[in-house]
């Protein structure tokens, strides 16, 4: 046990010393769009389900999300890709700020931004919308703007970092933001970053970067071993390969087939043939999808996806016999092979191949977690933490991030928790005045967090009141009440109210464990602290619809959302002050000049 604990403490030293280190991000930024909602009947056009919105969100996605990781981690980041002059361009700039994630993203006009739109109805994801063309390139003036921002950003983490080199992360997704002039600049000027990780769908794209650490997927790997003409390798008494068709172009997608031993499995199906093996899923470039016709395998312009991958085959155990191959042909000093639930296979120069392992969960829950992975590792190494302390951290990042339906992003008190080790570093109250408020914002900004406003008079905390918190608190990392004050409570209720100070109804709310932080307000309307306070989300409880909100024309100007929540039947603070009043005209006529019975007395001192 305490061997486990000194492990712990070890790790949180790494995560603790790449705090504010700095990293460039660079590559295909996109928005990632989440719409819940609701279904309880089909259409009468088609069996399909009518479903009726009940919340929206947006996240970055994308190199985005790995600057959003990066910055929720503790690291600094700096995000250079291209953006579009669009709606969704505005709400990736929002994603990003509220992220603390230094934005020098240069705009595009006529290029939108990408954009994948997911719908969700009973926490399925029904359909995905994906928009931007990943055949709009950038012209010429795109790209000298982007090496401008790339150059100007590289100086100025450098500065930042009093001279010090920085990190650099690319992300090619194959949507456009990395065309060859791009490439060939990194590759020249490589000598200007420390550590350079590259997660990138086409790695033949990159060769001569000269990468410190490459995270493919198991797909990515298989492909890039397909197109160098993989041979066959023997794996303790396996033999396991891919196979290559000779004519197959050495510059685009390549038919290819990982399976058991040769002459067993074929991807041409000759003689001897079993089942098809698992390969790759293809890449967004590869446009073209069909069911085969044994019904077993969705095809991809060539390449082959198996819907029975693992059946006599270990991705692992062929992965990790492909370490040294993927090194020589990335030029990359650490493979990361990530394996989607499966966890990840790790290898460096030492030649030992490390497994770690991930928690199977729904893949809606995943999405993002490989930003995650990638960030972490990212960081762990280049604060010069031993290869097998990176990928523990970095599994361990991916792995706690994929508990609900969303983004997925790594915050560094979730990590450090998972760690066993102590998060509250700010050390600042429940209950704040104003001044202390716009400290703890900037903190809880410049770690990643979301944030979730609403405000009332909380005058008698009942269940109501918790359970509309507690629902509050669920669409957010943090909740900040706001109280009205005594005299703000008179002038909206009436000279009778408040039942209860602020002073106790302050110290009853900062007293929840769903309630982060209480500020008390003067005014009739919290607009001034929603200002202050930018909040992601803003709560007003109700059965009315948010645009009935006087509140959300400002929170929505601000970058934020509107959500209402309905309150707990007959569990009002004026339904329980009536309840109260009309209990004591029910004992008043009973009361005379005798003392009153013990037991009644105790019974009204309670209610």
């Amino acid at each position: 046990m305490a061997g486990a604990a000194a492990e712990q403490r070890r790790l949180a030293t790494v995560v603790e010393s790449w705090l504010e280190r700095p990293v460039l991000i660079l590559g295909d930024a996109m928005l990632d769009e989440w719409r819940f909602a609701d279904s309880d009947r089909l259409c009468r056009e088609a069996p399909a389900p009518v479903l009726t919105l009940r919340r929206r969100i947006s996240a970055a996605g994308g190199a985005a999300n790995t600057a959003v990781n990066v910055a929720a981690l503790g690291g600094r980041a700096v995000l250079v890709a291209p953006v579009g002059a669009d709606v969704a361009g505005d709400e990736l700039h929002d994603c990003l700020d509220r992220a603390g994630v230094w934005d020098r993203t240069v705009n595009q006009p006529g290029r939108p931004t990408p954009v994948k739109r997911r719908m969700l109805a009973g926490n399925q994801i029904l359909l995905r919308e994906d928009s931007g063309d990943p055949e709009d390139a950038l012209d010429h003036d795109g790209v000298a703007r982007l090496l401008t921002a790339l150059r100007c950003a590289t100086e100025e983490l450098r500065a930042a970092a009093g001279g010090e080199a920085p990190t650099l992360v690319v992300c090619d997704y194959g949507l456009g933001a990395l065309p060859a002039p791009v490439r060939a600049w990194l590759v020249d000027n490589r000598e200007r970053y420390a550590t350079v990780a590259l997660d990138a769908h086409d790695l033949a794209d990159w060769r001569g970067l000269a990468p410190t650490v490459v995270t493919p997927s198991f797909a990515e790997a298989t492909r890039l071993l397909a197109r160098a003409g993989g041979t066959t390798r023997p794996t303790g008494g396996t033999e396991l390969h891919l196979e290559h068709p000779d004519n197959g172009l050495a510059d685009g997608p390549s038919e290819m087939t990982a399976g058991a031993a040769p002459g067993a499995v074929r991807a041409d199906g000759g003689t001897g043939s079993t089942a098809p093996g698992p390969v790759g899923e293809p890449t967004p470039g590869e446009g073209r999808v069909a069911l085969t016709g044994d019904g077993l395998s969705v095809t991809g312009t060539g390449v082959t996806v198996n819907t029975r991958a693992g059946e006599g085959v270990d991705r692992a155990v062929l992965a990790e016999s492909r370490l040294a191959e993927l090194r020589a042909h990335t030029g990359a000093d650490v493979v990361a092979v990530t394996l989607d639930t499966e966890g990840a296979v790790v290898g460096g120069a030492d030649g030992e191949p490390r497994r770690s392992h991930s928690t199977p969960v729904p893949a809606s829950h995943a999405v993002g977690a490989g930003d995650a992975y990638l960030a972490a590792m990212t960081l762990a190494l280049a604060a010069d933490a031993p290869l097998p302390t990176a990928a523990q951290l970095a599994q361990l990042a991916a792995t706690i991030t994929v508990s609900d339906t969303g983004t997925c992003v790594c915050r560094r008190d979730d990590l450090l928790a998972a760690l066993g080790q102590p998060t509250d570093a700010t050390g600042h109250p429940a209950l704040v005045g104003g001044d202390e408020l716009d400290t703890i914002i900037a903190e809880h900004r410049e770690a990643g967090r979301s944030i979730v406003f609403t405000n009332g008079c909380f005058d008698v905390l009942h269940r109501g009141h918790v359970r509309y918190l507690e629902q509050a608190r669920a669409l957010g990392d943090l909740l900040i009440v706001a109280v009205n004050s005594d005299g703000s409570v008179r002038r909206l209720k009436g000279p009778d109210r408040p039942v209860n100070p602020v002073e106790d109804r302050g110290a009853l709310l900062a007293a929840l464990a769903c309630v982060d932080h209480v500020v008390v307000f003067e005014e009739d309307s919290p607009a001034a602290l929603i200002e202050a306070v930018r909040p992601d989300v803003y709560v007003k409880g109700g059965d009315y619809p948010p645009e009935l909100v006087p509140e959300a024309p400002l929170v929505r100007r601000l970058g934020g959302q509107v959500r209402t929540l309905g309150y707990v039947p007959d569990r009002s603070t004026s339904a329980i002050i009536e309840r109260i009043r009309s209990h004591s005209q029910d004992l008043s006529p009973h009361v005379d000049d005798r003392e009153p019975d013990p037991s009644l007395r105790t019974h009204t001192q309670a209610s």
